[in-house]
């Protein structure tokens, strides 16, 4: 995909699209530069075009923070329910990710970015997208907003996150890869009771970080499974940093690698509604169809004898998404009984901000580790 706007003079020019989301590309394109203020900015971007930059890379971030204040709607809707104001919620970061995301900045050869006072993001961007001359020939344009969370990645990816469940060492995820900043359930999984399994599976392992608790556990083999190629490459990183590589294997499947384990442990997205973006697939499962096949998969992939942990937050029942009674069936459904439940409260500050419209949902959020068992 490609790019296209035309010169003062006429002349038309064009950049290959890059977007790490899939966007579609801008069909309509005009530069502009520290010249434009933000009511003209924005009103070209609400009639449909992007903006390409040519000013200054510090004018550029300054008028993206000012579209993202006029993009602030006028008055909040109110949400009769909980369920209503999650949609609302998710609909107006759509609206506000897609005017925010028509603010445009070049790029040429090595991931430069030929602007007065640009960073230097070669690094960053060939880590998300991969080296630049491998992605197509001459110069390049994406959102300016998507390079600033590729940046926040980065260093997020180079500073790592310290995990108390694993006496502080950290995890280092890769960009587009969930991280672990939220520990209630690895504290569960590190703390619960554990018969010393020879084998154990860890479904959806993202960063690793399950498979190297339990392998500091005392687990004789771990198979960590993903299906992004970016979480397994994340994950034998940190496998590997953390000394673990000689009883944690990863390997690129959907849910369960072959055989049976003593102990399959999963974390799964825990709200059934539509991702949009990369990291929202750690969040975000259409209609639950990622935790019904990890349940009914089960079954046939349990040593007689062994149990499952799912991790899982009941933050989808307090909004309407799910029934109170659903995941039990699915559970009875797939064959499968629970012999026991741990749980814990949320530490994240999203749970004690009144502001936030589904604050009383998630004040009251419980995670559990919930032991299943063949029936």
């Amino acid at each position: 995909m490609s790019v296209e706007w035309t010169l003062d003079d006429g002349e038309v020019r064009s950049a290959r699209w890059i977007s790490d989301a899939d966007t579609p590309a801008p069909k309509r394109v005009v530069t502009a530069d520290s010249r434009i203020g933000t009511a003209a900015a924005y009103r070209h971007i609400c009639e449909g075009a992007a903006l390409l930059w040519t000013g200054d890379y510090p004018s550029a971030r300054q008028l993206l923070a000012s579209l993202g204040k006029r993009a602030e709607p006028r008055k909040r809707p109110t949400a009769q329910t909980l369920t209503e104001a999650f949609h609302l919620q998710r609909r107006e970061q759509a609206r506000r990710t897609r005017i925010l995301s028509l603010l445009l900045i070049p790029y040429e050869d090595g991931w430069t970015i030929p602007l007065k006072r640009a960073p230097e993001v070669a690094e960053a961007c060939a880590q998300a997208y991969g080296e630049f001359d491998e992605l197509g020939d001459g110069p390049a344009a994406g959102s300016l907003r998507e390079l600033l969370g590729v940046v926040g990645a980065y260093e997020w990816r180079r500073k790592g996150v310290e995990i108390p469940a694993l006496g502080g060492d950290r995890i280092h995820a890769h960009y587009g890869v969930f991280s672990p900043v939220r520990g209630e359930y690895l504290d569960l999984a590190a703390n619960a009771r554990l018969r010393l399994p020879g084998v154990v599976f860890d479904i959806g392992t993202g960063t690793g970080v399950l498979s190297v608790i339990l392998a500091r556990r005392g687990a004789g083999k771990v198979i960590a499974t993903d299906l992004d190629a970016r979480a397994v490459a994340c994950a034998r990183e940190n496998v590997q940093r953390l000394g673990a590589a000689d009883t944690v294997e990863v390997r690129q499947a959907d849910l369960f690698p072959e055989g049976r384990a003593d102990l399959i442990v999963c974390n799964p997205p825990w709200l059934p509604a539509r991702p949009r973006t990369r990291l929202d697939h750690a969040v975000y499962d259409p209609e639950g169809s990622f935790l019904r096949r990890f349940l009914d998969g089960l079954p046939d992939h349990l040593e007689p004898g062994g149990e499952a942990w799912l991790l899982l937050s009941d933050l989808a029942e307090r909004l309407g998404l799910r029934g109170e009674s659903e995941l039990a069936d699915a559970i009875d459904a797939a064959g499968l009984k629970v012999t026991g439940r741990e749980t814990t409260t949320p530490r994240h500050g999203r749970a004690s901000d009144r502001e936030d419209p589904l604050y009383e949902a998630r004040s009251k959020e419980i995670t559990s580790l919930w032991r299943l068992v063949v029936s």
